[in-house]
């Protein structure tokens, strides 16, 4: 079978593999379309943390069941993505359900090559049942539930003023499943062209470029004098990150989904005077992602509005580097594969 195989930063090289065979517990997928995620750019760029070359990307996946040997109802043929976040089971985390944080976790394309492959071995465990999605809409559902993960942790409700920092595609869903829990949603980014699509595509009311207006003011104005009390940061960036700090509201909570590689800091006393609560948010759980098809088959939600590239398998390694370009139109970007 044909893959795609990053050998070091900023080379892509395709090359040829045995076809995997299906172990016990183990099913396999034909790969038919593949999200590109931040996680895929950084490591293509080189500024991924914890990552290894060569590596053979992809987690964002959907695809046709073509083995199994489960008892599950799933059935050779069925449309299926699937949890890229493989778990031990046993550790604390594991124990207490946070399968999300598992301290032995290895994730597809990352830890472990993933899915810019024709086919892929799986743990059975891990599969869900596409339920008559698209297969654009299945291979983003694994994104938007690591938004719907970040907006669990802040338990945003009808009352919260939510400021979503970053409109990629994990900080758009972030914000959708903010709007979907009741929240009054802000959106934040320097990239103006993210900003109007989240306003002119998705419907959003409220946006701020931190380049063209002062940000405490303007939130003051939006939030009637409070600031925020859910901040969720979805760049990665640690200037951000850190700066975010000074727009939480009292009592406000600050929710990680962005991962960078340096330290936090912030002022001690302006975080202990907000009684300010502090989480990151890593992955998703099972739960998430059947949430996620829930409002996607409810008309809550439709990821393939974010769809923007779509790159046919044989040209990924010319036209992967577009996607980097700083003016880029792209909001998300998928892989298809040959037919």
């Amino acid at each position: 079978m044909n893959g795609i195989v990053c050998e070091k930063p900023g080379s892509f090289n395709y090359i040829t593999l045995d076809k995997p065979t299906i172990q016990e517990g183990q099913a396999i997928i034909q790969i038919k379309r593949i999200g590109i995620c931040g996680t895929d750019l950084h490591a293509f760029e080189g500024t991924q943390p914890y990552f290894q070359y060569p590596r053979i990307l992809g987690h964002e996946l959907s695809g046709t069941l073509v083995e199994y040997q489960g008892t599950d109802d799933f059935s050779v043929g069925d449309m299926v993505t699937f949890i890229p976040y493989f778990h031990c089971g046993k550790c604390v985390a594991c124990r207490s359900g946070k399968t999300n944080c598992c301290v032995e976790m290895r994730v597809s394309g990352v830890h472990q090559d993933g899915g810019m492959v024709e086919y892929l071995c799986v743990p059975e465990t891990s599969l869900i049942k596409g339920k008559g999605l698209s297969l654009e809409a299945l291979s983003l559902v694994e994104p938007l539930a690591i938004g719907a993960h970040g907006v669990r942790r802040a338990a945003v409700n009808a009352n919260d003023f939510v400021l979503v920092i970053g409109t990629g595609p994990i900080g758009i869903a972030a914000a959708e499943f903010a709007r979907i829990a009741g929240g009054n949603v802000i959106l934040m980014d320097v990239n103006s062209k993210r900003l109007d699509f989240c306003v002119d595509i998705l419907g959003f009311n409220h946006t701020i470029n931190p380049l063209r207006e002062d940000v405490n003011q303007t939130l003051k104005i939006m939030t009637n004098g409070d600031m925020p009390t859910v901040v969720i940061d979805a760049t990665g960036n640690q200037k951000a990150i850190n700066g975010a700090f000074q727009y939480l509201a009292h009592g406000g909570r600050y929710v990680l989904i962005g991962l960078q590689s340096g330290e936090i800091t912030f002022s001690h006393p302006e975080f202990h005077k907000r009684e300010s609560t502090l989480m990151s948010s890593r992955n998703a759980t099972k739960a998430d992602f059947d949430f996620v098809i829930s409002c996607i088959e409810n008309q809550l939600i439709d990821p393939e509005k974010y769809i923007t590239n779509t790159l046919n398998f044989d040209d990924v390694k010319d036209q992967f580097p577009d996607l980097l370009q700083a003016n880029t139109d792209v909001i998300k970007a998928i892989i298809k594969m040959k037919e």
